[in-house]
Formats: structure tokens, sequence, C-alpha cells
């Protein structure tokens, strides 16, 4: 089992307060999530230890970083972490190559830095220099000297906030592929929704400070209680339909259409489906464009965080999905908990 991660902050500034009493799973992606000023990056720098002065316990596994209690804080040269943050920073003067030696002063072994060159796809870059490369080759570059160390914790504060989508689309299958195929886990601060559904494993949601929920992604995405509230299902590609373009999904027990991105047969894919996307029918939709119906029972009907609009959570089978309506349309509609209704899934988002 892998050593579990402990982190339990008290900090108090005076315009600002964090607190957390956090135990994450030693490895996969976390994400840290939350809108700015939420406290993702001090949480961050508490657990490198470029913040000392607060009150709690960082530990990994039987290491422990930081115990006020104990008077034990380890200085961040000490602390087995690679740290990614915004901008590369990479020394402009240097070879990609050159660079990513300065990470084997920790690492006696060149062995981490060969497989990250190969992890991360840079080899063919090695003798560049930053001027020459892309902003996603230059954070595929600060990523793999990171790794260079062999770090027991990965730590990544917003890595694509300063890449244009496009960028952004070409470095997240190269995280994937380190969450997938390394067992460093990764401490991951983003207020991305696409990037928490689609790399995180766990998430821990915090607002003003404070940590408002923390779990599964899944479950942590279906009860953020803002516009990003949804369902991320996990599927495998069934059929292709080549006439339309199409490709037929099954979750569980139900099937989706979506648009095909070059998916293969039995490929397997994470989806996101968000409540905003979602429509409600008591009867059985005729004549509408929307190819996604679903048969289910209403779970719960809740309040949302607009007063005008409610969170109806419908279960079908072992799959819930959840749509955001207006309290008008509860009422018109006559919706109660048990009923059967009608899910149109107006988009399925592919995380892919």
């Amino acid at each position: 089992m892998s050593d579990v991660i402990q982190i339990r902050v008290d900090l108090n500034r005076p315009n600002f307060k964090l607190y957390c009493d956090l135990v994450l799973p030693g490895r996969g992606i976390t994400i840290l999530y939350g809108p700015s000023g939420s406290g993702k990056t001090t949480l961050l720098r508490c657990v490198a230890g470029l913040e000392s002065s607060f009150k709690g316990r960082i530990a990994i596994g039987q290491d422990i970083w930081h115990d006020s209690e104990q008077k034990q804080i380890s200085p961040v040269w000490q602390r087995p972490i690679g740290y990614v943050f915004q901008e590369a920073s990479l020394f402009e003067h240097l070879s990609v190559e050159q660079n990513l030696h300065f990470g084997l002063k920790r690492s006696p072994s060149k062995h981490p830095l060969e497989h990250s060159i190969e992890l991360l796809g840079i080899g063919a870059l090695l003798e560049r220099r930053p001027e020459s490369l892309s902003g996603g080759e230059r954070q595929r570059v600060a990523i793999a000297r990171a790794l260079a160390t062999d770090p027991r914790l990965l730590l990544l504060d917003e890595p694509m906030a300063a890449l244009d989508e496009a960028r952004r689309q070409d470095i997240m299958p190269w995280l994937e592929r380190l969450r997938d195929e390394l067992h460093t886990p990764m401490l991951y601060v983003t207020h991305s929704s696409q990037e928490a559904a689609r790399m995180g494993d766990h998430m821990v949601l915090l607002k003003n400070g404070q940590v408002t929920r923390s779990g599964d992604v899944a479950d942590v995405f279906s009860r953020v209680d803002d516009h990003d509230t949804g369902a991320i299902l996990t599927a495998r590609v069934v059929s292709k339909d080549s006439t339309w373009q199409l490709a037929e999904l099954a979750c569980d027990d139900i099937t989706l259409w979506t648009a095909d991105h070059n998916l293969a047969i039995d490929q397997t894919v994470r989806l996101r489906i968000a409540a905003r996307d979602v429509s409600i029918s008591t009867s059985k939709p005729m004549n509408t464009s929307i190819q996604n119906q679903i048969t289910g029972r209403i779970i719960a009907i809740e309040n949302d965080s607009q007063p005008s609009h409610a969170l109806v959570t419908i279960g079908c089978g072992k799959t819930q999905l959840f749509a955001r309506v207006t309290r008008k349309a509860v009422h018109t509609l006559g919706l109660s908990v048990e009923q059967k209704v009608w899910a149109q899934v107006k988009a399925v988002a592919l995380l892919h």
C-alpha cells in the first residue's frame, strides 16, 4: 500500500487564514482546486517548506517534514520533492540537457533523469536552448528536471496557466502518462475544471482558505456547488458510426453517443457531463435533436447555489447523472424523489 500524505496546516495572516486537515492517497494526482485566493498555492508552499510559520504537521508515510508541536521542521533542501511552477524558469544560457543535470545534485543515479526524459518525450530537445522551445516543451523540460531527483512527492503549481489552449492540449497527455506510469504522488494546483476532471484521481476543494470537500474526483465534482457540478464517468468504446462520425460509449448500465475523436474500439475513456447540460422530461421525448436520452429515477432534489435553481440527482442503474433545472420547472413538472424520468444529455465532454 502506498504511503499516505498527511497535511495539517493552520496558518494565520492579517488578511488571510488557511486551515486544512487532510489525509491524501500516496499515489496518483490529487487536485487542489478552487478560485484565485482560495489558498491553493499557499498550501503547496507549506508542503514544500517555503512557508514554515504555521502550526500543523506535514508527513508522507513515516517521514515527518513539519511538526510544530515537536518543533521538527525540515528545510526545503532536505525534503524529497520536485516543484514545478507556472513558469518553467529554465536557465536560458544552458542547453536542455544542462538544465536537466541541475536536478542530479540531489540524486547520484542517472536512472531517474533518463526515465523522465523518456516519459516526457524530450530526447530530441536535449541540445537545444530554452529560447528555441515552445511553451509546452519548456514545461515538459521543467517537469523532467523536477523528476530528476526521484522525488517522493511532485508539486505542480498551475503548470499550464501560462500556456494557450493548444499548448495545454499538447502537454496534458504527457501529464496523464506520468500519472499512469509513475508511482510518484502529485499535488496539482489548478482552477481549471477541465484539467481537474481530466487528470485528477483525488480532489480537494478550497474556498476562502477552508477545505469544503475532499474525495474521489468524481464524487467532489458531483457536489462542487457551482457551474462545474456534474458527473465524471469512465466508459468503453463499443461501436462507431462512420456515416455520422459518432462513437458509442458504454458506462455500466447506460450508453452514450459522442463525436468520434479517432477513438478505438474497446478504448477506455473518461467523460464529463455537466449538470447544466442535462434536462429532464417526465415522458419519453419525441422529435428532439438530443441523441442521448436515458431513463432513470430521481434520487434527490437539493438546493442549488442559485436560489432560482435546484440540483436533481438521477439514478440510471449504477450511474448517477445530475441536472440543474429551475425551481419553477421542478414545480411545473411535479418532480419528486423516486419518480421515473428521462434525462436528456445535451453535451458529453470527452476528457481525452
